[in-house]
């Protein structure tokens, strides 16, 4: 098996098509095959080398590695020339001149339905002969068949009047130098199938053959379900993140999103959720993807991202949440936050007021905590804690319970008072592990400078 992600270069990795190289991935790696990585960079405006990078930088994040590449398609410019010119040599396309003015015509004259069909001319864009009759019929390992009907077909522009390719003729050639088995991509993508087919059908009857000498097979085609949001409406920016990269930079980890996309469109078969990578490639065939659209919620992945953040070594989630943040020195920090964040974003919101050395307290935290009764509770506290010959947790926990219980009050009372002192806001990790982490000498700092009201 051989399978290819081959993206245009125009912006960011977006959230289908990192789907789409997952599925491919997935489909390489659980059959022992090979995965091609292909730059269809035939837009000259927009495929740029920083568009390149963006592209192979989020494939990087994400963990999918290829086999093969990435090629780049204007590097096989040649190979195109050659597969062009046998057509145009066997008379299986011709050049035209005729214009979009020309096509509107044509089909005002003879009803939308019908085929555009030129006249051949010595000069002008190259266009495939359609056959006059019959139709191509779409195998496709998802949806089915899907049957086009040539004299509705028109004769595609397959190539400028300067010569140079375009997509649907490009990626044909390229399918079938490559070896391509397996042709795993969007729904989006499926009315220009049958353009690819009767580009390879013309190709064997011109009798060009593939790299190596090969005869021409055709690929297995596979359309996967278009992505929508929650509303049910095609995904977009509107939705949250559109990207990898703003994926990545809201905090989510890669082997949380791998799972979450890999269940967008795809059954497990059973009604597992948390699945690991491994768990996934053993899994993955293209039997279990649905031909139905698929939603993306992020709420759901943020909840799936926070399952993975729970499930790391406290020594791995304050390496990543350190290089996150530009921050070190954080596994106690991470220790105390782990429960609480669903992303890596979530932590500095969180604890970064622990960390700084001098927060600033909320007004309405302070208006509300910081009246006379929460500056008298927090004097218990701060006489309670500098007491302590053990600042532990479990004495921090002691010490706060006694003061609440001297005071008669409710657990809150004493808690939020301190919260705001030592953080500025009312939220904050546990109090007893946020007490232990600043230490005493900063704990009673803080409390001393919300008491002085400062």
């Amino acid at each position: 098996m051989k399978v290819r992600f081959a993206p245009s270069p125009t912006g960011a990795l977006h959230i289908g098509g990192a789907r789409t190289a997952l599925f491919n991935w997935l489909l390489a790696r659980h059959n022992g095959g090979r995965l091609v990585l292909r730059i269809e960079d035939t837009d000259r405006e927009r495929s740029t080398p920083e568009n390149i990078e963006q592209i192979l930088d989020a494939l990087r994040w994400l963990e999918l590695d290829w086999d093969e590449g990435p090629i780049l398609q204007t590097a096989r410019t040649e190979r195109h020339q050659e597969a062009l010119q046998a057509l145009l040599d066997a008379d299986l396309a011709y050049r035209s001149a005729a214009t979009a003015e020309d096509v509107k015509a044509f089909k005002e004259r003879h009803g939308a339905e019908r085929g555009f069909r030129g006249s051949p001319d010595p000069e002008g864009a190259v266009r495939l002969r359609v056959p006059p009759d019959g139709a191509t019929v779409v195998h496709d390992a998802i949806r089915g068949e899907t049957r086009f009907e040539h004299v509705h077909m028109d004769d595609p522009v397959i190539a400028r009047a300067d010569g140079s390719v375009l997509y649907n003729f490009a990626v044909a050639i390229d399918d079938l130098d490559a070896a391509i088995t397996h042709v795993v991509r969007g729904e989006d993508h499926l009315s220009n199938t049958p353009k690819q087919l009767l580009v390879l059908e013309a190709a064997r009857r011109a009798g060009f053959v593939a790299a190596g000498g090969r005869e021409i097979e055709l690929p297995v085609y596979a359309h996967l379900p278009l992505l929508h949001g929650p509303d049910g409406k095609k995904l977009s920016k509107r939705h949250g993140a559109a990207s990898v990269q703003e994926l990545r930079d809201a905090g989510y980890l890669p082997e949380a999103i791998r799972n979450y996309l890999a269940l967008l469109g795809w059954g497990a078969g059973d009604d597992s959720t948390v699945l690991s990578t491994e768990e996934l490639v053993e899994r993955f065939t293209l039997e279990r993807v649905s031909r139905n659209p698929a939603r993306f919620d992020e709420v759901k992945l943020r909840w799936l991202n926070g399952i993975y953040l729970r499930a790391l070594p406290v020594a791995e989630l304050a390496r990543r949440l350190e290089a996150f943040t530009g921050r070190e020195g954080l596994e106690q920090a991470a220790r105390i936050s782990q429960e609480k964040i669903q992303t890596l974003a979530d932590f500095m919101p969180l604890t970064g007021s622990l960390l700084d050395p001098d927060p600033v307290i909320d007004p309405k935290s302070r208006a509300k905590w910081l009246g006379e009764d929460g500056r008298a509770a927090l004097a218990d506290v701060r006489r309670a804690l500098e007491a302590l010959a053990d600042f532990q947790e479990s004495a921090i926990d002691h010490a706060l319970t006694a003061v609440i219980e001297a005071r008669g009050g409710k657990p809150r009372d004493v808690y939020q008072p301190l919260r705001v002192a030592i953080s500025g806001t009312t939220v904050s990790p546990g109090i007893f592990e946020s007490v232990a982490l600043l230490g005493r000498e900063e704990t009673l700092r803080r409390i001393d400078r919300a008491l002085a009201g400062s």
